[in-house]
């Protein structure tokens, strides 16, 4: 492997360098995007027993709040339950940007990872070529082995950069529709808090 990157030339090193970030940006969302972390179940059904036996405090929002993203942005709602529906669905909105912001945390330098390794990889096949050339110029084709250096660092560049900026492409797009489907998911169960919160409301 050692052999492999230092016949690359000097562009592996960066390369090399987005490999690492990418895999650890990988291994990060996928750790921190486990749907029980994101969607605890049941957590509006909780919320309703702690209204309906009048513990909804504020010291008990401010544990759902802390205990997920979902949990975020209901505590906004609930705060804001004694007011309007609308007030309760303006909170909540606020709340969600925020999370999704969040939630969204290092996906764009794992799509800027994808689109420059390829690049990188060119740039290392133009070096390599270059020396190509000039060794052509200084000693023509006789001897094979004086353009091995130059042809192996056009080639090692080009496929190292491929296959950093393929997986890191796939896991982007991955994470993004994770991220639109959790998105999705907390906004069917806000409106149900809003739902619950302001029958309740209209009831009493």
């Amino acid at each position: 492997m050692f052999e492999l990157i230092k016949n690359g030339g000097w562009l592996m090193l960066p390369i090399m360098l987005c490999s690492i970030t990418a895999m650890g940006i990988v291994a990060e969302r996928f750790w921190s995007l486990q749907r029980k972390k994101i969607l605890p179940p049941a957590l509006v059904a909780q919320i309703w027993r702690l209204e309906k036996d009048h513990n909804l405090n504020e010291p008990s929002i401010r544990r759902i709040k802390m205990s997920s993203p979902l949990g975020s942005i209901l505590a906004a709602g609930l705060l804001n339950r004694h007011h309007s529906r609308e007030m309760m669905k303006i909170s909540i909105e606020e709340a969600g940007r925020q999370v999704v912001h969040e939630l969204e945390r290092f996906l764009n330098t794992l799509g800027t990872i994808a689109s420059i390794t390829p690049l990188l990889g060119l740039l290392g096949t133009v070096v390599g070529m270059i020396k190509v050339f000039a060794a052509i110029m200084i000693h023509g084709v006789g001897d094979p082995s004086l353009l091995a250096g130059g042809i192996s660092e056009a080639l090692l560049t080009t496929a190292a950069g491929l296959t950093v900026a393929i997986p890191s492409l796939i896991f982007h797009r991955y994470f993004e529709r994770l991220v639109d489907e959790y998105v999705l998911n907390m906004e069917e169960e806000a409106l149900k808090l809003i739902d619950v919160m302001a029958g309740d409301r209209e009831v009493g």
